[in-house]
């Protein structure tokens, strides 16, 4: 499981998380066995979207980021609750592009930079609220950072980051996630900037041992931290038989009846687990008499 930390300075200037999601990006990468770039564009989102998902007020509350960037990945999608627990998926799962001119992956080249990040909030209400800003980099983290600025006002700095080893298995992942709050002084912020200046990649300092508290004091150096929250988040998904049958019951009866195969079988597949659940035409008279 994850580690996730969630921080406050003594001054109140300054809110900082710090997530550990090489376990979450890891099962990921076990469930939908992706490309390496794949592997690091959905496990930044991920991490992104975990860190987002705690921030939410309501225990049932569930936060999605969706990219749509035009790119050979097709639609990126994670879906995180309160908790920070995650579950995601690539609509292509399985693309191959050159490296970047440094031989990094090329996380932008692979999402695109044709499109927008869409941020969902599911708070229980009529409409769930949507968010909207348009892809600045195709990297995610600047992406999130824009979407702050723009949408809620907080200046933020997020950084991601997502290190796949050669046999395509992740050896690290993680997340940062920094905003300043209202009435903070301008001494503050330069503090803050020269700090994340001198911060090297998340995946580099997970790498090298460093815990999330290791890694959020160095962000807030110079800072008194208080440690607010910590979450050990998961990649989980909420699917089951009872939710596909419900989703089936929106069908007309005669559009239910026409699904079975020669074999007189329903066959779905859930997106974020790969779960498959199988239906009868049995069971599907039993769910036609729940309707």
């Amino acid at each position: 499981m994850g580690k996730l930390i969630r921080c406050i300075d003594s001054s109140a200037c300054v809110m900082a998380m710090v997530l550990d999601s090489t376990d979450i990006v890891a099962r990921a990468e076990q469930i939908h066995q992706p490309s390496a770039v794949v592997t690091a564009s959905l496990g930044r989102l991920l991490t992104a979207s975990s860190m987002m998902g705690v921030m939410l007020k309501g225990r049932d509350d569930t936060l999605t980021l969706k990219i749509n960037g035009g790119g050979p990945a097709g639609v990126v999608m994670a879906v995180s609750d309160s908790e920070g627990n995650v579950r995601g998926y690539a609509q292509q799962p399985i693309v191959e592009i050159p490296l970047k001119p440094n031989g990094k992956l090329d996380v932008s080249g692979v999402l695109g930079t044709d499109g927008f990040l869409y941020v969902l909030k599911d708070t229980g209400a009529t409409e769930p609220y949507v968010g909207c800003v348009p892809l600045v980099t195709g990297e995610i983290a600047e992406d999130i950072t824009t979407y702050y600025a723009q949408s809620e006002q907080t200046p933020t700095v997020c950084a991601l980051g997502v290190l796949v080893n050669p046999d395509l298995t992740v050896k690290a992942a993680g997340g940062l996630l920094l905003q300043l709050l209202p009435f903070c002084p301008e001494s503050v912020i330069d503090r803050v900037e020269k700090n994340i200046a001198a911060l090297p990649a998340m995946t580099a300092m997970l790498s090298d041992g460093m815990t999330p508290e290791d890694i959020v004091r160095k962000a807030l150096d110079g800072f008194d931290v208080e440690i607010l929250d910590e979450y050990e988040p998961t990649y989980r998904c909420n699917c089951s038989k009872e939710r596909v049958e419900r989703a089936l019951l929106t069908l007309k009866p005669e559009e239910l009846l026409e699904l079975p195969d020669e074999n007189g079988i329903v066959e779905t597949t859930c997106q974020f687990c790969d779960a498959v659940y199988r239906f009868t035409e049995s069971d599907l008279q039993e769910i036609l008499k729940k309707n």
